[in-house]
């Protein structure tokens, strides 16, 4: 679970892991599963096995819902059961329609993870899951990104990781993540329980985690 205040790089850090060209890597590398991919397309990211669930996706006239479902479904090598995804997402009144134009904010990241679970990756990158959502579709939205990640498997069994963005902190009602960062002006200052992390804000602000040089939680 990633922390920050607005304007401190979460959405940056999220969009240079999946390597779309506006971020340019200016040091360090991007390893994943032992392989450098700080020069691969996006497209080379994807098929690696990285997938991204924006906070803010474009409208898209033209290409359905259903033709994205059907060429992930393709590109996919697991079982699937694609039409109970469809179904407890919610999902089957839109299909036909052109991706997320005129969807509601809670419809538009319901599409949006439908698209991660038929994808299944290796790591998925998701951009403040909460935002935009009113309270009937949090639970929803957090049953999605449990079945992702394989909260439901014994650690041992799970295939997929995924680091969450969260500005209001509300998706821990729902999904019980392993690790909490906070991000500053696009420096990682602590890594700690992130229930604990969002306590520490909540009480304190982000202003009082500016000032600590450490782990937050030693004060």
């Amino acid at each position: 679970m990633l922390f920050g205040p607005n304007g401190a790089g979460k959405s940056t850090l999220l969009m240079a892991i999946m390597g779309f060209p506006k971020y340019r890597i200016t040091e360090g590398q991007i390893l994943f599963n032992g392989k450098d991919i700080t020069h691969s397309s996006v497209d080379e990211r994807a098929r690696e096995g990285i997938g991204i669930a924006f906070q803010k996706p474009p409208s898209i006239k033209g290409v359905t819902l259903k033709k994205i479902i059907d060429i992930l479904k393709e590109q996919s090598n697991s079982e699937l059961d694609i039409e109970r995804y469809i179904d407890f997402l919610q999902m089957r009144d839109f299909l036909n329609r052109d991706i997320n134009y005129k969807f509601s904010g809670g419809e538009i990241k319901r599409a949006e993870l439908l698209q991660l679970l038929v994808q299944k990756p290796t790591l998925s990158l998701i951009d403040e899951p909460e935002s935009g959502v009113d309270v009937d579709n949090i639970k929803v939205v957090g049953e999605a990104i449990r079945k992702i990640l394989d909260k439901d498997k014994h650690i041992w069994e799970r295939n997929s990781s995924g680091l969450i963005i969260t500005h209001t902190g509300a998706i821990l009602d729902f999904v019980k993540a392993d690790f909490g960062h906070l991000i500053i002006n696009g420096t990682l200052k602590c890594t700690a329980n992130p229930n604990d992390i969002f306590e520490y804000i909540k009480q304190n602000g982000y202003k009082e985690c500016e000032k600590c040089p450490r782990n937050l939680l030693k004060k």
